[in-house]
């Protein structure tokens, strides 16, 4: 990942929550559901972000510990602010050198952050290395090229208007966030007993504004392209979609966001 890539991805914390902050929440508590992890265990989040996945970890599996670490100082402020609770902890950490040691967690996660670790490779070897013998190892991330549909329109637009924008479409970009090149990522960390599954909760706009207004914050991939078009273009774009849009006779839009889940256990000793 670029350094240009690096700040549209770990910038404002403010900015991820009207953009995709809000629907990872609905699809951090599926996951868990999924999941069906035993009360009291260990946890590690990786890549927690502004704590939406470690918020529904305690609310929702009564863990003994959740631990979570995260690059971006701006995102741990805004966890810290939302989620209070003994038992978590926040810290700054690079998940290609979790700072833990060894064999430490039940459960390691990571939440919507997989395609935005540079060295993935590394990044899942330290997952395992700190999952203890017969723990899991879990993850989910965007169905980018399909069912993540607040962000295939912007693109399918985007890339109708001027075709050489194509290659920074997330759909193309992140081609792991696919079933089976989970699947391999995870057989190749040495993981057995690996399962992928589709999560689907509804991502529906009081009005075009509320779909359009976070496109507008600067950050992450689709935001930093729209911005940095000219008003005029940027007005083009925006009609456009608008016109593609699912509009309901009440001027809301109900989309559907798909994040493709994947877990694995690590061999016993």
């Amino acid at each position: 990942m670029s350094e240009s890539q690096s700040r549209s991805v770990w910038g404002s914390g403010a900015a991820y929550e009207p953009y995709v902050g809000r629907w990872s929440r609905l699809v951090a508590r599926e996951f868990l559901t999924w999941l069906t992890i035993p009360p009291s265990a260990q946890w590690l989040d990786v890549g927690c972000g502004t704590g939406a996945l470690s918020e529904m970890i305690l609310a929702q599996t009564s863990p003994a510990a959740v631990h979570g670490i995260d690059p971006s100082e701006d995102y741990l402020a805004l966890a810290r602010g939302q989620v209070h609770d003994a038992c978590v902890h926040f810290e700054v950490g690079d998940a290609r050198q979790l700072p833990v040691a060894t064999a430490t967690y039940d459960v390691v996660v990571s939440g919507l952050v997989l395609n935005f670790i540079p060295d993935l490779k590394a990044g899942l070897a330290e997952m395992v290395r700190v999952t203890k013998p017969g723990g899991t190892v879990a993850a989910y991330v965007w169905d980018y090229a399909g069912k993540m549909e607040l962000m295939r329109y912007f693109w399918d637009t985007a890339v109708a208007l001027k075709p050489e924008v194509r290659e920074r479409d997330e759909g193309r970009r992140f081609p792991i966030c696919q079933p089976e090149p989970l699947r391999n990522l995870l057989r190749a960390a040495g993981l057995h007993e690996i399962e992928v599954h589709a999560i689907d909760v509804p991502t529906h706009f009081r009005d075009f504004a509320d779909y359009w207004s976070p496109f507008l914050g600067g950050q992450f991939p689709a935001p930093d392209y729209a911005m940095s078009l000219s008003e005029e273009d940027r007005a083009a774009l925006r009609e456009r979609i608008r016109a593609t849009l699912p509009f309901s006779d009440d001027e809301t839009i109900r989309l559907i966001a798909r994040a493709w889940a994947v877990r694995g256990k690590r061999d016993k000793l």
